[in-house]
């Protein structure tokens, strides 16, 4: 992975949108909506299976008890919503934005994840097993306890982000750089953490990954 920024694609989204009143629509399977605006709604039992999202904005959007997999969303922005224990299971994210959202147990195993940034996002729990990171940025977030065991990661950053007892096994770590996040209780393989970037503090958390025992 490069030690520059990565550069990660913006969702591309019209100016003007069409308000979707979603409470009046039925999300059935394979349901397609594009260049829409989903805005101070809550989704509830929402459960459908290869629905797509193009061109489309969720401000405020609560979202409960839903079931979205094998979905699809391309430029796509969530802002303020909550989708906390959303299951988004293998499904296709790509140029989208999760902008100061609460995604406390979101499951995001095996889907794949194309130039994608969480921003002051709350994900504690999150589930991301199995996922295809590729140009991702977690910026200033919460990720504590979440697990990305057996990911890919290509050009993923991450930054200012609380990843305490993150599991990582299964992802070769080499040239990513942690030292301006929260890493305490990290879960990986030594080979995991081979070529990691830290600060000299959090080596001595990693050492103990290695077997290492530090005494004065």
């Amino acid at each position: 992975m490069s030690k520059n920024n990565t550069k990660i694609l913006s969702p591309i989204i019209p100016k003007e949108l069409s308000v979707l009143k979603f409470q009046e629509e039925n999300i059935l399977d394979e349901m397609s909506f594009s260049e829409v605006i989903l805005n101070d709604c809550h989704i509830e039992n929402c459960k459908a299976d290869r629905v797509s999202f193009d061109k489309t904005v969720f401000k405020n959007v609560k979202f409960s008890n839903t079931l979205l997999e094998h979905s699809e969303f391309i430029n796509v922005r969530f802002e303020n919503c909550d989708l906390s224990n959303t299951d988004f299971m293998e499904s296709s994210i790509h140029r989208a934005e999760f902008i100061n959202c609460k995604l406390v147990g979101i499951n995001l195993s095996e889907s794949t994840l194309r130039n994608v940034v969480f921003n002051g996002c709350s994900g504690r729990y999150g589930s991301f097993r199995f996922t295809d990171c590729r140009q991702v940025l977690f910026n200033n977030c919460d990720f504590g306890f979440s697990d990305f065991q057996d990911s890919k990661f290509l050009k993923v950053e991450f930054k200012n982000t609380d990843m305490t007892q993150c599991q990582f096994f299964g992802i070769g770590l080499e040239g990513i750089d942690f030292r301006s996040c929260k890493i305490d209780g990290m879960s990986a393989r030594i080979e995991d953490v081979k070529g990691i970037v830290v600060t000299p503090i959090q080596a001595i958390s990693i050492s103990k990954l290695l077997g290492i025992i530090i005494k004065e």
